[in-house]
């Protein structure tokens, strides 16, 4: 076949899937450029044909000789809320192996504590979405190393109010939903911060919260939680921690916000993935539960 005016063989193809075989950690540019230089793939003035490769790939990934890695986004600016103080705290790489930050403390921020102003601060300043505040019923969780040193933080926070994946795999109508949706929460930030590189970290703290937050919601709000769900931009991440703590994928959004009345605004598609903490998790969601 002939791509971006260049033939390709099966060999070309075959090459492809070995250099993404060998190389998971590199982005769709790393893998364009290395293919330059190996198919001496050059413009009249020397520069590579760097723009022309990635096309290429774009079409074989269409149609189905290759898988790409996700698309490495540039940080889109967030506009951070400035009355978060800055809180002081360790930046200090950490490349280990689990075992070493253990026992790692999940230690709930309740409002006006100095885990409060830190957890805020964190998300504030390191999570791609920003932070502000909270709205209706929430629960925060700051997570620390066996030293008392920041490794992450995990906001639960109101359900989404529709979302016909969650809704269908639920087996919810429209007055059901609203009768019960208070028995859901939504995994609405997860930050582990940029400097911590450990691997298995962010799956074991899911698995960790998720055999608590049931109880800590029922002492918080005096009500259970039976489901949790969160939503995972795919153009962003892969959803491999949520995976790997046995969430499940049980559809994708639409690509609209809560407000987009007119069908006019588009977002990021998203997917939806759901934990449930009770086996009768659908009994309990379907029934009046006053």
């Amino acid at each position: 076949m002939v791509k971006q005016g260049r033939e390709i063989t099966s060999a070309d193809i075959q090459l492809i899937q070995q250099l993404l075989a060998d190389n998971p950690s590199w982005g769709r540019t790393r893998l364009s450029k290395e293919l330059c230089k190996l198919w001496q793939w050059y413009k009249p003035n020397g520069q590579m044909k760097d723009m022309a490769c990635r096309s290429l790939l774009v079409k074989l990934e269409q149609t189905g000789y290759i898988v790409l890695p996700v698309p490495q986004l540039k940080r889109r600016k967030v506009h951070h809320d400035h009355s978060i103080p800055l809180v002081s705290h360790l930046t200090e790489e950490m490349d280990c192996g689990l075992k070493t930050l253990m026992p790692i403390q999940i230690t709930i921020a309740t409002r006006h504590s100095d885990d409060n102003a830190l957890f805020s601060c964190l998300l504030s300043h390191y999570h791609y979405l920003g932070y502000s505040r909270t709205v209706g019923e929430n629960i925060k969780y700051l997570i620390q190393d066996c030293a008392g040193r920041p490794l992450a933080c995990v906001l639960f926070g109101s359900a989404a109010w529709k979302t016909t994946p969650r809704d269908t795999f639920i087996g919810w109508d429209r007055q059901t939903r609203e009768k019960n949706l208070e028995y859901i929460t939504n995994n609405m930030r997860f930050l582990i911060l940029p400097w911590i590189k450990v691997p298995h970290l962010a799956s074991h703290i899911l698995s960790r919260v998720s055999k608590r937050i049931c109880l800590d919601w029922m002492e918080k709000y005096s009500h259970p939680i039976y489901l949790l769900e969160t939503f995972v931009d795919r153009s962003r991440f892969r959803g491999t921690c949520y995976k790997a703590a046995n969430w499940r994928m049980v559809g994708e959004t639409k690509g609209r916000t809560r407000n987009d009345r007119n069908n006019t605004i588009h977002v990021s598609v998203k997917n939806v993935y759901v934990y449930p903490l009770r086996k009768d998790f659908r009994c309990r969601l379907q029934h009046d539960n006053t």
